[in-house]
């Protein structure tokens, strides 16, 4: 071989490597995908979910009840660190600004709150995109009026 196409070749080579590694490092990181069902019933399909710190979640809600939204819609609303469900549910109206007029979202209670879904009607669904930076236990509640009693649960990131 001569110089010049070793050159060539090695020079092919280093590229080729570099474009490889440029892909791997652009590739999207994908989410764990976890999927919640409420219902007529007035309940979560889950009310335990593991999870890691710093790993990407897409958590989807989907309302597969036959009810209208209207007299019975629901809704998750995951809580900081903290934030116990029960004691926050019975707040919702009184305190945290829950209204007919804005689908019984906890307006003034925001700071409380991580991430939220839109209330569903049925056969609706809602996606939140979320990243649990700190270690710890993340409740989370359906905000329809009543519905916090039994539609709540518990997100541990380990």
């Amino acid at each position: 071989m001569s110089s010049l196409f070793k050159k060539f070749f090695v020079s092919c080579l280093l590229l080729t490597g570099s474009l490889v590694q440029g892909e791997e490092t652009n590739k999207k990181i994908e989410p764990i995908k976890i999927v919640i069902q409420s219902n007529d019933l007035m309940k979560y399909d889950k009310n335990v979910i593991n999870a890691e710190k710093g790993k990407l979640y897409e958590i989807t809600l989907k309302n597969i009840g036959k009810l209208p939204k209207t007299a019975m819609g629901h809704n998750l609303i995951i809580l900081k660190t903290g934030i116990d469900a029960l004691t926050f549910g019975q707040a919702l109206i009184t305190k945290h600004g829950a209204t007919l007029q804005n689908e019984w979202k906890p307006v003034k209670g925001v700071k409380h709150v991580l991430a939220q879904t839109k209330m569903l009607g049925p056969n609706e669904q809602d996606t939140l995109k979320i990243k649990f930076d700190k270690s710890g236990a993340y409740h989370y509640l359906c905000s329809f009026p009543g519905h916090f009693g039994l539609m709540r649960g518990i997100i541990n990131v380990k």
